[in-house]
């Protein structure tokens, strides 16, 4: 049931929903104020997310959330100190917690191609063609809008604490930051820390061809340049 956050959660949404299941007049009015709970916890509690599975009917007729998963805007927390208080750091992956603090966005998968990227979207297209090439992407990692040295190092250094991690695909797009200062700024990366694999590097976008010239100067024998994505996600499988 589509919403429209200017009015919020009606009654008529409720009738739709008691509808679809066929209740009575009693178990409507029960199943309307249910969601509609539900509905103000979501906005005034800043959720993405509230799912209730699974919700059951009693013989005696009233509705039990027996389940219950909620997931809340982390960019909304500082509005919310009782929930970002109940935060268990302990159950989360350490090197996830460290990349937040440097702001990259780093999730760890299973995977054994590391993968450096600046955008989410490009970031789920690199670890879709490194699929589609047989590989498996051992990360998400977005580097943001800048891909500076400090934040190009620091990337590296929390992909290369997976073990399982044997190259890096770096792909980058080089919009508002040039391609040429990006390429120069992963030079100074391997010299701020020793990258043990192959690094597979694509870049594209304003000064692409510059930075691929100064990567080849370079002559830095695990820096392999890539002309494609795909092209890049291959190379990241083989080697």
């Amino acid at each position: 049931i589509q919403i429209n956050p200017l009015i919020g959660f009606r009654s008529f949404h409720g009738r739709m929903i008691a509808k679809t299941f066929g209740l009575n007049a009693d178990l409507t009015k029960k199943v309307t104020n249910l969601v509609a709970s539900l509905y103000q916890i979501y906005v005034q509690k800043d959720a993405n997310m509230i799912e209730v599975n699974p919700l059951v009917l009693t013989d005696d007729d009233e509705f039990i959330a027996l389940d219950a998963k909620v997931g809340f805007d982390d960019n909304a927390m500082f509005k919310h100190k009782e929930i970002a208080a109940m935060r268990d750091f302990d159950e989360e992956e350490p090197t996830e917690l460290e990349a937040d603090k440097y702001g990259l966005s780093y999730v760890k998968l299973d995977g054994n191609v590391g993968c450096v990227v600046n955008g989410a979207g490009l970031a789920m297209s690199t670890m879709d063609i490194v699929k589609h090439e047989n590989g498996e992407p051992a990360n998400f990692l977005d580097v943001g809008g800048k891909a500076t040295a400090e934040t190009v190092a620091k990337s590296f250094e929390i992909i290369l604490k997976d073990p399982n991690v044997k190259a890096i695909f770096v792909n980058i797009f080089g919009g508002i930051v040039r391609c040429d200062r990006i390429a120069n700024g992963i030079l100074e990366a391997t010299q701020k820390i020793n990258v043990n694999v192959p690094l597979v590097i694509r870049l594209d976008g304003t000064n692409a061809k510059e930075a691929s010239e100064i990567l080849k100067k370079a002559n830095i024998q695990n820096i392999i340049t890539a002309e494609s994505m795909s092209d890049g996600a291959k190379i990241g499988r083989a080697v």
